[in-house]
């Protein structure tokens, strides 16, 4: 067992076999939780089901993917060593620099050790008299550990499109998520791109002027605003070193963990005002025309349709076609209501006169067909197929697993209307599995890392109280977490989001439950620094809410 275990295990074959934890997934989080685990001396391994590391930055491979963070608000900030060595050559980091970037810090800190890949977790089940879990590999392996930290990632688990006869198609095909390791011939093919959301925006900016023919499925469009992506230099470097206390500050000050700090008093500026300030926030990189704008565009109707109504001149004047540009401008939500995609030279595409956009949402695909892809009034010959299709966002990941607490309860039927937690951390029923950035947290609504680094810290020193107190079980109370469900719904209602169609409400018409008429409350919305100041009082207090056993 770890350094300083306090009589988990005792004399006994079955106890002896027990893991401290198990850290499911290597992504950004996982890295993060098992080295925090590690550096406290307890038996832990992490189990990933790929074959190597990096999680999101592992598999999605796809031309044009990358941040809309800020590369260096994105990096771990735990150590300065490593803040001083690494060097991000983009403001925003393409996907081969940030599963370099991951790698280096797995290498650098030698948590490869801890690591075990091509290891899928397929179920979990609760042992009340042994007060632990039982893990099985989708292998059949199984192993026995105290507690399970479950690191899943908010958007691990693609979601493919319900269209009959996509066995059919004779060319390539995949999901962006499936996108292959080996290069995809592109030049001068005739590719489809079904999907206008974060991804399928990233990857039509990055093909079009590349692709022979590209012709963009679109079921309802989405907000976009310009990433403005530059490089940094290394002087640039430098000042961002000599920065990085009061980058973080700010980051940690900030309700959406980024750089850019919420404006106030909508109404006390003019028109002219307000129009000056968003043409120097639409032309300044990165999410500062959401995040670093008036706070009031997220509850007040009036001011989002007026900041909407900016944003859509915008793309109008970006756009050739007046009809094209229409098409792209949504209807149904408010700009910032859905987190809105950045973009790279996505409403340029449309001016190229081989790109063709397709509204399916006034003639729907009716099937795939062999050489590619029919709707209710033309056919679309193909040679690739790309679904930008999204993902089960949130609890997808733990939807995959079959997760066995208390009583034999399932945790899917617990959910089945919706995730219920304390905190994001802890549901009842499920004693010893905790979750980091999970269902009601904020790892789904803020500046990932800087939300994974304060889950990951506050779940370690809770394993850590629990070992020095010789605690075995760990398990929320009923009531603390509908108090904490009915603080994640009040705080939903209260801002426009609550009418938007998007992984932030849970929606995705391609998972089933998750569609019209089913309102999910999967991440909290009062902001990082309210969160990390509950957690904080939480733990100070001694964790009321919680029992500890």
């Amino acid at each position: 067992m770890g350094a300083g275990s306090v009589d988990w295990v005792r004399d006994d074959p079955v106890r002896d076999a027990v893991r401290d934890a198990v850290v499911i997934g290597a992504g950004v989080s996982g890295i993060y939780q098992i080295k925090r685990l590690t550096d406290l001396g307890f038996d832990a391994q992490l189990l990933e089901a790929d074959e190597d590391l990096g999680g999101t930055w592992y598999r999605n491979r796809y031309p044009g993917c990358r941040f809309d963070s800020e590369s260096y608000t994105y990096g771990y900030s735990f150590s300065q060593e490593l803040l001083d060595e690494w060097h991000w050559t983009e403001r925003f980091s393409g996907q081969p620099e940030n599963l370099r970037y991951l790698n280096y810090v797995a290498d650098k800190f030698d948590l490869r050790k801890h690591m075990r890949f091509n290891a899928r977790v397929s179920e979990l089940t609760w042992d009340e008299s042994e007060r632990c879990w039982h893990v099985t590999l989708e292998s059949g392996e199984t192993m026995a550990t105290r507690f399970v930290v479950a690191s899943l990632g908010p958007l691990s688990i693609p979601t493919a499109p319900r269209y009959e006869g996509i066995a059919d198609f004779a060319g390539e095909s995949f999901h962006t998520y499936h996108w292959p390791k080996e290069p995809v011939e592109l030049e001068g093919r005739r590719v489809g791109v079904v999907g206008t959301g974060a991804t399928g925006i990233q990857v039509i900016g990055a093909i079009a002027d590349t692709v022979g023919e590209l012709k963009v499925f679109q079921r309802r469009p989405n907000w976009s605003a310009p990433l403005n992506n530059g490089p940094i230099t290394a002087e640039e470097m430098d000042d961002i070193r000599s920065r990085f206390d009061e980058i973080f500050a700010a980051c940690d000050s900030s309700p959406g963990g980024f750089e850019h700090v919420p404006l106030r008093d909508f109404w006390e500026h003019t028109a002219e005002e307000r129009r000056a300030i968003w043409d120097d926030l639409y032309e300044k990189p990165g999410f500062g025309i959401a995040f670093g704008n008036f706070a009031e565009i997220f509850m007040d109707e009036r001011a989002n349709e007026e900041v909407s109504a900016y944003i859509a001149d915008r793309i109008r004047g970006r756009v050739n076609d007046p009809v094209v540009a229409e098409k792209l401008i949504p209807k149904d939500h408010g700009f910032a209501t859905q987190r809105p995609p950045l973009e790279t030279d996505y409403f340029e595409a449309y001016n190229r006169p081989n790109v063709e956009l397709v509204d399916i949402s006034e003639a729907p695909i009716e099937r795939i067909t062999e050489t590619g892809i029919q709707t209710a009034d033309a056919h679309y010959d193909l040679d690739l197929i790309v679904y930008a299709t999204g993902f089960d966002a949130i609890t997808g990941g733990y939807d995959r697993i079959t997760i066995t607490g208390v009583d034999g309860r399932a945790l899917s039927e617990k959910w089945k209307d919706g995730p219920t937690t304390f905190m994001g951390v802890l549901t009842n029923g499920f004693p010893n599995l905790l979750m980091l950035a999970g269902p009601q947290s904020v790892g789904g609504s803020t500046n990932f890392p800087r939300a994974i680094q304060t889950g990951a810290d506050w779940i370690a020193e809770l394993l850590d109280h629990a070992r020095r107190n010789d605690v075995q079980r760990i398990e929320t109370s009923q009531a603390a977490e509908e108090g904490w469900v009915d603080e994640v719904v009040k705080v939903h209602e209260q801002l426009l989001l609550r009418r938007s169609k998007g992984w932030f409400t849970g929606y995705n018409s391609n998972v089933e439950g998750h569609g019209e008429g089913n309102i999910r409350y999967p991440a909290y919305f009062g902001g990082a620094p309210r969160y990390a100041r509950k957690i904080s009082e939480l733990a100070e207090a001694g964790y009321p809410g919680i029992s500890l056993t």
